[in-house]
């Protein structure tokens, strides 16, 4: 079973920066995608980014130019580097990793005006 732990949320001022980390257990890290998805009050769970085993990268627009995701394969560790955040940012952060239907607890981040 795979484990999932995100860290480094909290509450940032509009404008502001945060880095979102997320280790996962195992050894099947390295040959899979991952991916972060953020779930806001009241709304679906939705995906905003994912980074294949070799790096390449997709956004949603709702992200894109403002977040970066990146993986430390040696680290069992991906990264989301969040910038120029909105009130609209906030949210629930959670990784996934490929199709496994694990979720770890997420990690608040909060955007205050």
């Amino acid at each position: 079973q795979v484990q999932l732990v995100e860290s480094g949320g909290g509450l940032v001022q509009a404008g502001g920066s945060l880095r979102l980390s997320c280790v996962a257990s195992g050894s099947s890290f390295r040959i899979n995608a991952m991916s972060w998805y953020r779930q806001a009050p009241g709304k679906q769970r939705e995906l905003l980014t994912a980074i294949t085993p070799t790096g390449s990268t997709s956004y949603a627009d709702s992200v894109k130019g403002r977040f970066t995701i990146s993986r430390d394969n040696a680290k069992n560790t991906v990264y989301l580097q969040m910038n120029s955040l909105k009130v609209e940012d906030t949210a629930v952060y959670y990784c996934k990793m490929g199709i496994n239907p694990a979720w770890g607890q997420g990690t608040q981040v909060t955007v205050s005006p």
